[in-house]
């Protein structure tokens, strides 16, 4: 495995509960900090660094602590699971046709509610949305309702309308498509990904196999590396995308990487969550 340093640790942890403890722990979104701290360590995360980490995700909304005689325990909180389960199909699957319609949001938010108005739009492009212009943003997956949580989560309900419809013109569907979301360097961002991850799926297949350790890294590093194409791209409809789209071959390789990984990554994760 390359050597590679973590350099946003709450994201990184964020990436721990979504696959992880969200899907793989027999608990729920629960997991003792001491646990994490073990976790972590594994790449090269101090105890400090993670305790500085996970206090910025409290102060964020995305975990919740309880506490368990004198342990703490960190969760994720609804916000944190509901973004989790938005995002979740994107990364893991199954792919959903296209049904032809759009999505659309415009809000007015006024200057002085600048703060609220950029931290909704952040929340957007996670969601898969994109502008079309400055207050009027589509997304051609259903994403309506994560819109509206993502709105009321700012306080910004009232300050917006949702519509959904089908587009007539004057250009394509395509066309929209490629008005709104830079497709060259999101190919050439899909390109990077399979180059990385394309020879270790190869190894894996000849029967160069990891240890469970080494496979609880490589899978933390694959699903964290893949859950950045959320930023990227909303799961745009194959329909209207260029011929032999590099998205379609990473994520078909994601999938089988992820597979053939994940039996000896879970064991070694609940090893070290003492379960």
């Amino acid at each position: 495995m390359e050597p590679r340093s973590v350099t946003r640790p709450n994201s990184f942890i964020y990436t721990l509960y979504g696959d992880f403890v969200h899907r793989s722990h027999p608990t729920g979104d629960e997991l003792w900090i001491g646990s994490l701290i073990r976790l972590m360590g594994r790449f090269g995360l101090s105890e400090q660094a993670v305790r500085q980490a996970v206090s910025r995700m409290l102060r964020q909304g995305w975990l919740i602590a309880r506490k368990r005689g004198n342990r703490a325990y960190y969760a994720l909180s609804e916000r944190g699971t509901r973004r989790i389960e938005t995002i979740g199909p994107r990364i893991y699957g199954p792919v959903v046709e296209w049904d032809g319609r759009w999505r659309i949001l415009a809000y007015s938010v006024a200057e002085d509610n600048r703060d609220r108005r950029d931290r909704l739009r952040k929340s957007l492009i996670v969601l898969g949305w994109a502008p079309l212009c400055a207050a009027t943003w589509i997304c051609p997956t259903d994403a309506l309702e994560a819109a509206r949580s993502a709105a009321a989560a700012e306080n910004l309900l009232d300050r917006v309308d949702l519509f959904q419809g089908e587009y007539r013109g004057p250009r394509s569907d395509r066309e929209l498509i490629e008005r709104c979301w830079d497709l060259p360097a999101i190919g050439a961002r899909y390109r990077e990904f399979v180059a990385r991850y394309e020879p270790r799926l190869n190894a894996e297949r000849a029967g160069r196999r990891t240890n469970d350790e080494d496979a609880f890294a490589e899978r933390m590093w694959l699903v964290h590396d893949f859950r950045k194409f959320t930023y990227l791209d909303p799961g745009l409809p194959s329909a209207l995308l260029p011929a032999h789209w590099p998205g379609t071959i990473a994520a078909t390789l994601f999938r089988a990487y992820y597979a053939a990984l994940s039996a000896r990554a879970e064991h070694y994760f609940l090893e070290a969550c003492g379960t």
